[in-house]
């Protein structure tokens, strides 16, 4: 069964609080939150941290959208080890993770996006992380993947084209190639 660890920003472009993405960007999100209801394994932090963050960002009184939706799932489904693992990870410092998997990279990440690969890494599977459209994940996939990471790129199209606005200086370097998606 199919095991993943999934950024906030999945569930909200699935609730299509990012008015910047594409349809397609959108029904994939929601294809991919509602697939794994049925067919896979959300990997989530002990401390629920991610948890945490996931409910800053939705409202499940009453759900609005797919992410909500998959969000009250979730909760529903924390003791069922078919559905939902959960593994432990340390902090370090606030916002720092033992368990991240490239201490050098992880003071470049933004602090909530941390615990994810952290998960990621904390977890004997090694699950892949679902990202959205967050752009700055084109830069860090490459060194989570020489740790054994991998980042799925929900929107690959719609993250290169925020990247090359968020960083037009960088336009002279191109980004790193898109990882394969599966």
């Amino acid at each position: 069964m199919h095991k993943t660890v999934i950024d906030t920003n999945v569930l909200l472009v699935a609730n299509q609080q990012h008015s910047d993405v594409s349809a397609e960007c959108v029904a994939n999100c929601i294809e991919r939150l509602q697939g794994i209801q049925s067919t896979g394994v959300v990997v989530i932090d002990d401390s629920f941290i991610i948890l945490g963050e996931y409910q800053n960002k939705t409202s499940i009184t009453p759900p609005r959208g797919v992410g909500d939706v998959f969000l009250k799932w979730l909760l529903r489904n924390m003791g069922n080890p078919a559905r939902v693992e959960m593994v432990n990870v340390t902090l370090t410092d606030t916002d720092f993770y033992a368990e991240f998997p490239d201490q050098a990279l992880q003071a470049e990440f933004d602090p909530p996006d941390r615990v994810f690969p952290a998960v990621a890494n904390a977890h004997p599977d090694k699950p892949t992380i679902w990202q959205a459209a967050d752009c700055k994940w084109i830069d860090w996939w490459p060194a989570l993947a020489e740790q054994g990471i991998t980042v799925e790129f929900l929107c690959a199209a719609d993250a290169q084209r925020f990247h090359k606005i968020k960083f037009p200086r960088q336009r002279h370097v191109p980004a790193p190639a898109m990882p394969e998606s599966k």
